[in-house]
């Protein structure tokens, strides 16, 4: 649906942006809408009577208080909300701001992304907390209304009291294991103390029982002042509550959720599963903590982020380990090694699209928004800002965590430069050198990152990896200028603070040279073919013409090198690519590469038996790079007896070599047969039979 179908409102916010009303119409190719002052407060009433059919309103203040006016009125079929204010009107250069308020505007008209398979978690309130008893008990108080709660004490807990109702279960030992997700945890622990406080029945005959006073109300042995004299067992002898000599220590439960109140959380991972909650000793945040578990009950989805096509994979082949950058940059630990393939824990995944950014084949993709999706939502957003005549396009991706700097920004600052438009994504780590350089490709000046520090390390490693490729790139063709840049803005600590370096960094950033004519191919839900659009075009307009450009290591671009004397064209390279970049010929002993196909994962590499396989990162950009070519030949062997050709001259010598001093093939005539085909062979042993004279058996 066209702009010119939506209802669109306008609002200077009490004045304090200069918007141009017919400017922006224009732009749009809509007719001027009313410009209102103070939409939310005086002129209310207009919004009301004027809310009706599919609604787009310039403001997201207010996004709850319209949305509830807009469904009491019943004429809107839709609404969505754009944040002009923060992005454009609050700024230093707002009155030049016109063509990236037309952009957002844009954007915000486009349909939603088509949806995505769900991912559903089940929870019933099984609640286990870990830690200190005394802090333990306490939480375990407050919550066993809401939830079913259990306690898995650790640790010293003398002078703690157990209570004198058994409310919930209370557990004592080491915490073994611990894995899952939300509605699906699985804990072990072992029975460290001699009192097994699931059939203690706190009757306190130990307590009275023990000479050394080593146990207290806690029903815990204090193993350090136990002198082992037992009468405690005696005194628990119906109950059979303690014994020093236990073996049956392993314990095990399922639980929906898990409150870890101990100093070193168990999930080491930059971001835990759902479901597992380690606040650390600070009363504040356990606080906020409980609230949220007393709601943790019921039923939740998330959407399927990631989607993967196994076939391209480049993880592996025949045991053969080659691809592993997704398992490597998941924070989550949701990806691991299948075989010669990779499995994704959908539970486990977080949505932060890293997988997806640096798998080099375009394997993993990324589900919700699709790099489809994105691609359309950035392209529609230059080529408006274009159109309303804005220059030197900067996008600025950037996720909800980058949102409050932004702000700041706008409100103690300078806002953003006229030139910069803010793109909020599901996560920073989403979008890659694909999208970068298409952006470039559809007349970006500069793609900015807006990374806040909440983001796992491995993660900006990445992306920074990535932008030095996407620079190599640019940089080479003669688009001279910084294209593409992490932007830290941290989240923590003071706002204002967040603000400051934000502002600096893209007021003091200069624009670069974009392509002289703006691409319009889209995106596709293909990351190569995506690339390959992107070269396309901007070898096509580079200001320097380039065939090659030299990449650093590790860049998912390039060719392959074959040490022709080493190589035995047995071809087993061919067989392990899964990209098909390498081929072999059907009529003749040829090894061949399609360059463009090749992702460097280096599988061919590490099948080599010769080790006569070199990785060369590069950037082909030639037609020739999207054909077959010859890396490697070899004359044929034929066969000595018949002719018939039966592999090449090298690997035949290589085998004889091999087998000449092997028990088996001792003697010329064994050797002559390995150089016959399969009949030639049988007759030849045939033959040799009918020869031996009897008397020499």
């Amino acid at each position: 649906m066209s702009a010119a179908d939506k209802t669109l409102f306008l609002c200077t916010c009490n004045g304090t942006m200069p918007l141009d009303r017919d400017a922006i119409a224009q732009g749009l190719g809509v007719a001027a809408p009313p410009l209102h002052a103070v939409m939310c407060q005086k002129e209310l009433d207009r919004f009301a009577n004027g809310a009706a059919g599919d609604v787009v309103v310039a403001c997201t203040q207010e996004e709850r208080l319209f949305t509830q006016i807009a469904e009491a009125g019943g004429k809107a079929q839709s609404i969505r909300f754009v944040n002009i204010r923060e992005s454009a009107g609050w700024s230093a250069e707002a009155r030049q701001a016109t063509p990236k308020i037309v952009a957002l505007l844009e954007a915000a008209m486009l349909p939603d992304p088509d949806p995505v398979p769900r991912v559903v978690y089940k929870s019933e309130g099984q609640l286990l907390i870990v830690g200190e008893l005394e802090a333990a008990l306490r939480w375990a108080d407050a919550l066993q209304q809401t939830l079913s709660v259990t306690v898995l004490s650790t640790g010293s807990s003398h002078g703690t009291t157990l209570p004198g109702d058994r409310a919930f279960p209370v557990y004592s030992g080491r915490l073994d294991r611990l894995d899952g997700w939300l509605g699906a945890f699985d804990a072990g622990w072992s029975q460290a103390n001699p009192i097994d406080l699931d059939a203690c029945t706190r009757c306190n005959a130990c307590v009275g029982a023990c000479p050394e006073q080593a146990i207290s109300f806690n029903f815990q042995v204090d193993l350090d002042r136990c002198k082992d004299h037992r009468a405690c067992v005696a005194a628990c002898d119906v109950a059979g509550a303690i014994d020093f000599d236990r073996r049956d220590t392993a314990r095990h439960g399922r639980f929906d959720l898990v409150l870890d109140l101990r100093g070193e959380r168990w999930f080491r991972q930059h971001q835990p599963p759902q479901g597992y909650f380690a606040p650390g000793p600070d009363p504040l945040e356990q606080a906020r903590i409980a609230a949220e578990l007393a709601l943790a009950t019921g039923e939740f989805e998330k959407p399927k982020f990631f989607a993967y096509k196994a076939s391209i994979c480049a993880h592996g082949r025949s045991q053969k380990r080659g691809c592993t950058q997704c398992i490597d940059v998941c924070s989550t630990l949701a990806i691991r090694s299948d075989g010669d393939h990779v499995a994704v824990e959908p539970q486990l995944c977080m949505g932060c699209g890293a997988c997806a950014t640096v798998c080099p084949s375009g394997a993993m993709s990324y589900a919700y928004p699709s790099a489809a999706d994105l691609g359309a939502r950035m392209r529609t957003m230059l080529q408006a800002y274009h159109r309303a005549g804005g220059r030197d396009a900067c996008l600025l991706l950037h996720a909800a965590d980058g949102k409050p700097a932004l702000e700041v920004l706008a409100r103690r600052g300078r806002g953003l430069p006229a030139r910069v438009i803010p793109v909020e994504i599901e996560h920073v780590a989403s979008v890659g050198i694909d999208l970068w350089l298409a952006a470039l490709a559809w007349g970006a000046s500069q793609v900015g990152v807006l990374v806040t520090g909440s983001e796992a390390p491995q993660y900006r490693e990445a992306l920074a990896f990535q932008m030095t490729i996407a620079q190599q790139i640019a940089q080479t063709l003669g688009y001279q200028g910084e294209h593409f840049r992490l932007v830290a803005a941290e989240a923590q600590g003071d706002r204002a603070s967040a603000g400051g370096s934000l502002e600096a960094a893209v007021w003091d950033w200069p624009a670069a040279l974009a392509p002289r004519v703006a691409a319009t191919f889209a995106a596709t839900g293909e990351k190569r073919r995506s690339l390959a659009l992107a070269f396309d075009h901007l070898a096509l307009h580079a200001p320097v013409p380039q065939t090659t450009i030299a990449l650093p290591v590790g860049a998912p671009f390039g060719t392959i090198e074959v040490d022709r004397d080493a190589c035995t064209m047995c071809l087993a390279c061919v067989g392990s690519c899964p990209e098909r970049a390498l081929l072999d010929h059907p009529e003749a002993p040829q090894l061949r590469l399609i360059e463009s196909n090749c992702v460097q994962c280096g599988l061919c590499a590490v099948t080599c038996p010769e080790n006569a396989i070199r990785l060369v990162p590069r950037l082909e950009l030639t037609p020739e790079a999207r054909a077959p070519r010859i890396i490697n030949e070899a004359a044929v062997h034929a066969c000595i007896s018949c002719g018939t050709p039966m592999g090449t001259q090298k690997m035949m010598l290589a085998m004889t070599e091999r087998l000449r001093h092997h028990p088996m093939f001792a003697g010329e005539a064994q050797l002559r047969r390995l150089q016959m085909c399969g009949d030639c062979r049988v007759i030849d042993l045939a033959n040799h039979e009918r020869s031996v004279d009897v008397r020499d058996l």
